[in-house]
């Protein structure tokens, strides 16, 4: 199966990899060679909608085309959250993105909500 961009198959795949980042800066940057010709770089966001000044949380790395592309909403400790994942088939095209201000400032309510989100964050995009 051939994916947008062509298919990966004399050549790996190198996204940039982060398993956690915060209001567009990754805790732990790296790189990362995806295994298979049928994995794309992704972003991963969760956010809270509810939390409007909150931009959310990133993961970036390799990831299954098959389940690229698509958007989920669940429930933690009661907070909606929204995970969007989108993908791309090209060295590190995946960089992290900020859509907002840089300098958004968190309520005590929504930090306590990060922090413990960012405790389950590994698990959420995978």
């Amino acid at each position: 199966m051939s994916k947008p961009g062509g298919p990966h198959t004399s050549e790996s795949l190198t996204c940039n990899k982060c398993d956690v980042g915060l209001m567009g800066v990754c805790l732990n940057a790296a790189d990362q060679v995806c295994t298979t010709n049928t994995s794309s770089c992704f972003t991963g966001r969760a956010t809270f909608p509810s939390l409007t000044t909150f931009l959310g949380f990133n993961t970036q790395g390799c990831l299954e085309s098959a389940i690229c592309n698509n958007t989920t909403n669940a429930t933690l400790l009661g907070a909606t959250y929204t995970t969007v994942r989108t993908c791309c088939d090209t060295n590190k095209c995946n960089p992290v993105t900020i859509s907002g201000a840089t300098s958004a400032k968190l309520s005590v309510t929504a930090a306590l909500g990060a922090a413990l989100v960012a405790s389950v964050w590994g698990s959420m995009l995978y």
